[in-house]
């Protein structure tokens, strides 16, 4: 049961961080403005657009990294208040147990985990999408949106290349799409040119040949244009930065389905972004843990020294989980041992400090 003292520290936690979040709203929402201001006037950014696509999107988004350290400030910093008023120390002498004074930490921070999980999975990626959508037009537009020399692989039999995509015509130049059956050659098609027909959700092929083979037999045709059906769209070749940030998890599943037939080299990024969704809420637990066993104790110079460890803690928390992603990127580590691990390192040092913390 949910005791006095149990909706007290709920009070005291959940009251704590939304006040934090708030302060940090308002943080990076003015160094942002002074930074991308140059960027606004430049390319003439309307001020709605600016409030209601990108700011209704940055903030998500950089609440939502920011969260472990929100929270970890949060816990140490009324707690370390809790401990130098001498709050704690009647609670436990009462006959309460450490482990019971945790449940309310605990109640408070499945609340956080739940909220965050809820908007890593549906709320996010909307929010970002509109971010992005923002911030290809109006802060860093790319002059030149081609994609170079892609090679990939449609189904279990069919190979395609394509040697220049420009994203903005929806079209593609030197495309190749080849046959095959078990390890023979049974078709190649060559084309000038290919590009998107939104209306007919086809695309249009310029210019073609078609070399088809059969055992020793060879059959060639020509032509200037015809419409096929391919499963590969014009967001398969887009290039612009955190693309899969933007995906809801139906669009990311089916891409990461996708990417295992045609392997162009982004299934770490596709992989990573997805199990980040699911274990980065899990730091709730985590720096709660730590964050209790940190404060809970009765310090000389008040709250300053607690707090000034948890925010370096918390920093190197995050800066651990952007290392272990670069390893997953770019060193071969395993997307879900990236994510994983640095939840297990802060967990057993949580466990660790909640040991050595005052019963």
């Amino acid at each position: 049961m949910i005791g006095i003292i149990d909706r007290y520290i709920i009070k005291k936690y959940l009251g704590t961080f939304a006040f934090t979040l708030t302060i940090f709203t308002v943080i990076i929402v003015i160094f942002d403005v002074s930074e991308k201001l140059d960027d606004f006037l430049r390319h003439q950014a309307p001020m709605k657009e600016i409030i209601f696509s990108y700011y209704v999107g940055f903030i998500p988004f950089y609440l939502n990294f920011l969260s472990p350290l929100i929270n970890f400030i949060a816990v140490i910093f009324f707690t370390a208040k809790m401990a130098d008023q001498t709050e704690i120390v009647p609670i436990l002498s009462s006959g309460v147990s450490f482990k019971r004074f945790l449940w309310p930490y605990l109640i408070s921070s499945t609340v956080i985990f739940l909220v965050t999980l809820i908007f890593n999975l549906f709320i996010i990626p909307e929010t970002n999408r509109l971010k992005i959508d923002f911030e290809n037009v109006y802060v860093n537009p790319k002059s030149d949106n081609s994609k170079m020399y892609t090679h990939m692989q449609i189904d279990k039999n069919t190979l395609v290349y394509i040697e220049n995509f420009d994203n903005n015509l929806k079209t593609g130049y030197k495309f190749t799409l080849e046959k095959f059956s078990g390890m023979d050659l049974k078709e190649k098609l060559v084309s000038d040119r290919i590009s998107w027909d939104s209306v007919k959700t086809k695309w249009k092929i310029e210019n073609y040949s078609i070399r088809k083979i059969d055992g020793l037999k060879e059959s060639m045709t020509a032509g200037l244009q015809m419409d096929t059906t391919l499963d590969m769209r014009p967001k398969d070749f887009e290039i612009y930065d955190n693309i899969y940030q933007a995906m809801n998890m139906g669009e990311l599943n089916d891409r990461i389905k996708k990417e295992e037939i045609r392997g162009t080299g982004v299934m770490a990024d596709l992989k990573l972004e997805k199990y980040q969704r699911f274990v980065y809420p899990l730091s709730a637990f985590v720096l709660t843990l730590m964050g209790v066993s940190l404060s809970s104790r009765k310090v000389r110079g008040g709250v300053g020294l607690p707090l000034g460890i948890g925010i370096f803690l918390s920093f190197t928390y995050i800066l651990f989980i952007r290392f272990s992603s670069m390893f997953a990127l770019k060193g071969g580590l395993p997307p879900l041992i990236a994510v994983l691990i640095p939840n297990i390192v802060f967990g057993i040092l949580g466990i660790y400090l909640l040991m050595k913390a005052p019963k």
